[in-house]
């Protein structure tokens, strides 16, 4: 039984809640235990077809448990930063759509979570940071390395320079999120986007973030060839067949995810 993380499913969506609300949800190594353990659960799930991200309470992740790290050396400090990098690049490729619905305090390993996410939401209270310059470290579950991915460089530099905070609108207006919403409309604006990925071709939607996140990565040529070659991997499937049948016949499609 899992003491820091609530899961649900409702259909074929996931909800994944980090419940440790007496530290507005700070990651420490239990809390990251259990989350590994739900993403190795997560990654077996082949019904799974989106999965919600989020925290209880007034924060979604207000960082990592400053006062476990206060105390590591070197040699801790590494294996730390090491083992979140690794479960946070495990979060980043699940092979289905994956929705961050942020509803507070989104600051350090909080911020650095959330961007495992192929979509970020928020409601209007959150805030969002990397704070780590101000106590001394820099960002250690690869924030360094995701933000400058998801917002224009000079915005990544300005926020991991200063460790200062920005609200949910600045953050949409750089484009690290892509709604914001009102704090009661947060959870089901969140479950309509899930649906309306959920409701299309699973394998395609796959094949769809795998081209994304491993083009990205390259130049524009090889990531054109990996999107040849996946694209012509959905002629090998029944979801295909289904779907341009549907479309022809005027008719909601019924995938299987074959």
């Amino acid at each position: 039984m899992a003491q820091y993380i609530l899961y649900e499913k409702k259909e074929n969506i996931g909800i994944l809640t980090i419940n440790r609300p007496e530290a507005l949800n700070a990651l420490n190594l239990d809390v990251l235990k259990e989350i590994d353990a739900c993403v190795t659960e997560l990654e077996k799930d082949k019904d799974l077809r989106a999965l919600i991200l989020t925290g209880t309470g007034r924060s979604f992740v207000a960082g990592a448990d400053i006062a476990y790290m206060s105390k590591f050396d070197v040699e801790s400090g590494r294996e730390w930063g090491r083992f979140a990098s690794k479960l946070f690049r495990r979060m980043e490729q699940l092979e289905f759509p994956t929705i961050a619905a942020v509803n507070g305090f989104a600051l350090g390993g909080g911020c650095e979570i959330a961007m495992t996410c192929d979509v970020i939401i928020a409601s209007e209270k959150a805030k969002f940071g990397q704070p780590e310059v101000t106590l001394g470290v820099i960002p250690g579950f690869s924030g360094t390395q995701r933000l400058p991915r998801r917002v224009p460089l000079g915005w990544a530099k300005e926020l991991i320079y200063g460790g200062g905070m920005i609200t949910a609108e600045q953050a949409r207006e750089i484009g690290l999120v892509n709604h914001v919403y009102a704090p009661e409309e947060l959870m089901d604006k969140a479950m309509e986007l899930a649906k309306s990925f959920a409701k299309n071709g699973p394998i395609a939607v796959k094949y769809a973030k795998a081209a994304i996140n491993r083009g990205m990565q390259t130049d524009i040529d090889s990531g054109i060839a990996i999107e040849n070659e996946l694209w012509s991997l959905c002629f090998t499937t029944e979801d295909q067949k289904e779907g341009m049948a549907a479309f022809l016949e005027k008719r909601p499609a019924d995938f299987k995810n074959k």
